[in-house]
């Protein structure tokens, strides 16, 4: 095959097929020479906090082993929902502790959807295999949901930065980008089941009143920055998930292949 040679506007009309919302001038930057949080900038303040929310994190992921063992042996001795609601807990007093440590909060959110599953900002919805209440009170659901999208956005707020430029460590860049793609995981999810259910959120909530193909291009929107943050998996999806950009980017592609020829590889 021919090698062709791409300029820069053509690398970048492909980052923008790739990811929406494509900029080449915010460039995310990394550096690990940078606080680990931005807001816990005391190296022995962050260790002692990161250390708290390592040893719940280690509680979760035994309990996840333990859930696997009794669904391969077809036991259920264990409450595996109890115990990740504790450790739900847990992870609220650090956040009450330090209110502004945003990996918390993106791991309390992942919690939530574990248990209450991606479909918890819509009323009534079917049952999720992947979530490990099954039956829940419409009243716990709503503030499971409130909880969860409250932190994913507090976390997205106190790691982007404010400034074009700026740079992040990779810590931050890291929960950025999860707390993006959760986020988007619930938008997606919502998205699919709304045209079927009513999505019930909360009053103050700005997806109050959102329509179907508000939460598709929020969650390709979402996904565009989980991507740009690190999430190479979240950046596909958001083009997946996006029917303008899918279409546009097939567009393209058919148009830059009849400029270079069949050969080129999109």
């Amino acid at each position: 095959m021919a090698h062709v040679e791409l300029s820069q506007r053509d690398i970048n009309v492909l980052g923008k097929i790739k990811d929406p919302e494509f900029d080449p001038s915010l460039l995310v930057q990394v550096d690990p020479t940078l606080p680990k949080d931005p807001h816990l900038s005391n190296p022995e303040e962050y260790q002692r906090v990161s250390q708290q929310e390592r040893d719940i994190i280690m509680s979760i992921q035994k309990l996840e082993m333990q859930q696997a063992k009794q669904q391969s042996s077809g036991r259920t001795d264990v409450d595996i929902a109890t115990q990740y609601h504790d450790c739900v807990l847990k992870l609220g007093q650090l956040i009450q502790n330090y209110p502004q440590y945003a990996s918390a909060r993106n791991n309390r959110a992942q919690a939530l959807r574990r248990l209450y599953g991606d479909s918890m900002l819509v009323a009534n919805a079917p049952k999720n295999s992947q979530a490990l209440l099954q039956e829940v009170d419409e009243t716990e659901r709503s503030e499971a949901a409130k909880t969860a999208m409250g932190d994913l956005d507090h976390a997205i707020s106190l790691l982007t930065p404010k400034v074009a430029y700026s740079k992040l460590s990779p810590q931050a860049a890291r929960t950025l980008s999860n707390a993006h793609t959760q986020r988007a995981a619930i938008y997606l999810m919502t998205s699919k089941l709304v045209g079927f259910n009513s999505a019930s959120v909360d009053v103050a909530r700005p997806e109050k009143g959102w329509s179907k193909l508000d939460f598709e291009e929020r969650a390709s929107r979402d996904f565009a920055m989980g991507g740009r943050y690190g999430n190479e998996i979240a950046k596909g999806l958001a083009v997946s998930t996006n029917p303008t950009a899918k279409l546009c980017g097939q567009m393209v592609r058919e148009a830059m292949k009849k400029e270079y020829g069949p050969g080129l590889a999109l």
